[in-house]
């Protein structure tokens, strides 16, 4: 660990920053090109979660699984037969950990010497705040401000018999050196779809257990789609189900759920739990300096990112909302901001895009129906499915659908969600619509080019007061 007080500094910082990860390093380099002299107080791997052990790795595997399922998928076309498999996942993971040593280089610890204004201070034990400052391993760091950028942990849901059982949790699960023969993943959301899917097509027998139904945030007709999909695959999709307890077998696992036709018993090798996370807040004494959270452990903060102590700031994950990667490093980027006393605007997401990293993908922006109905809006929606899309016509591949949102008085677009093999990189477009107020009208009416899923934003625009159907190639 680097001494505290080297440098001259005596220990006195205008700005400590707790969590080196993204939101920590975005708050730092943010305050020290404000001419701030800033301490990252970083316990555990530098990184940390989306480079290390969350996005950077899964993304990886998740792709190398996209391009072994081809094989399978190409016999789509007719005349093709392609024969792929995993026929060595100690080397993939290898792969994989190599990139993310290189990225974990690149983005992280060779940055630190761009910025003679940044100390690294590595820690041996979680950080604690006191008024003023910052304690760890026995040292205090003073500062004016601080920064929490602590993050989140995968949570144990409360399933009774589960402290008993060996369980897999996100980070675990993308380590192991060999797949099992099957597995149970506990929760549909993000984590356990993505997760999930990407062990069935490394060849692992494959189960996904949720309470409501797969992506419950997304609109219903997307997550019964995305099931369908799994379910076409091969996983096995148990939603709307409750936990009555779970066992370590002489075999490995066996979940006792109820369903709508009884008890069922799920029996697996191993018990991957994707059931959210939680803030990493235990540690930190939050209590003692005045600094409120949420039932969760959740810093709560204003639109500048200021918590209830106004020398104290908080940004991403360990806020418990809005929980990617690039949420975390915009708000601590308004945090330092805020903190260094530059001219700022508020924290704003309501045209903030979502993805899940299924295949077919997952993506959304802005409100789903529901959601605006209880906003008070007189909604309208339009459906578009995937085989009104002539790229998806030509790909021989016409899972999912695209679903617009608006508001039938302004006829302003205030949602969209697509599922969609290029879903990840198509709604950025409606993520421009919301964020300059577009109406259904203007997106129908907008030159898209031809043979592209995006495409498909135009169709559904139009859905509104045409019959897609019936239009000819590029009818506008």
């Amino acid at each position: 660990m680097k001494d505290c007080c080297s440098g001259g500094n005596n220990g006195e910082y205008d700005i400590a920053v707790v969590g080196a990860g993204s939101a920590g390093f975005s708050a730092a380099i943010t305050a020290a090109e404000a001419g701030a002299r800033v301490a990252i107080i970083g316990h555990g791997t530098i990184g940390g979660t989306c480079v290390n052990v969350g996005c950077v790795p899964s993304k990886a595997v998740i792709r190398a699984m996209e391009s072994a399922h081809a094989g399978v998928a190409a016999r789509r076309f007719a005349g093709v037969h392609v024969e792929s498999k995993v026929d060595d996942w100690s080397a993939l993971q290898s792969q994989k950990n190599a990139l993310v040593s290189e990225l974990r280089d690149k983005k992280y610890e060779a940055l630190l010497p761009e910025y003679e204004n940044i100390d690294y201070l590595e820690t041996n034990t979680p950080a604690r705040l006191i008024d003023g400052g910052v304690t760890f391993d026995g040292q205090t760091v003073r500062a004016s401000k601080t920064i929490i950028a602590t993050g989140s942990s995968s949570s144990t849901p409360p399933i009774p018999g589960i402290e008993n059982v060996e369980t897999l949790d996100s980070t675990s699960a993308l380590e192991l050196e060999r797949l099992p023969e099957s597995m149970v993943v506990i929760g549909g959301g993000v984590i356990g779809c993505e997760l999930g899917q990407m062990f069935a097509r490394a060849g692992v027998r494959v189960t996904i257990c949720c309470r409501s139904r797969l992506i419950p945030e997304a609109e219903p007709e997307i997550s019964a789609a995305l099931q369908a999909s799994f379910e076409a695959e091969g996983i096995t999709v148990c939603s709307g189900v409750a936990y009555q307890h779970i066992e370590q077998t002489q075999t490995g696992v066996a979940l006792h759920c109820e369903t709508d036709k009884g008890t069922e018993v799920v029996n697996a090798k191993r018990v991957l739990v994707a059931t959210g996370r939680r803030p990493n807040t235990q540690h930190l004494g939050l209590d003692e300096i005045g600094v409120d959270t949420d039932a969760r452990g959740g810093i709560l903060v204003d639109d500048h990112m200021r918590s209830s102590n106004r020398s104290i700031y908080a940004a991403g994950d360990v806020t418990g909302r809005d929980q990617f990667v690039y949420m975390a490093a915009y708000g601590a980027k308004l945090a330092a901001k805020h903190a260094t006393d530059q001219s700022v605007k508020p924290y704003e997401n309501s045209a903030m895009p979502w993805v899940v990293f299924s295949d077919p993908q997952v993506a959304g922006v802005g409100l789903t129906a529901s959601a605006a109905e209880a906003k008070g809006y007189d909604v309208k929606t339009s459906i578009a499915p995937l085989d009104l899309v002539p790229r998806a016509l030509a790909a021989a591949d016409t899972r999912g659908l695209i679903k617009l949102v608006a508001d039938r008085k302004t006829d302003k677009l205030l949602g969209a969600q697509i599922m969609a093999p290029e879903g990840a990189d198509s709604i950025q477009t409606l993520v421009l619509a919301l964020k300059f107020g577009m109406t259904t009208k203007e997106l129908g009416e907008t030159i898209f080019p031809y043979l592209t899923t995006v495409e498909g934003f135009k169709l559904a625009a139009q859905g509104f007061d045409k019959d897609v159907a019936k239009l000819s190639c590029c009818a506008g």
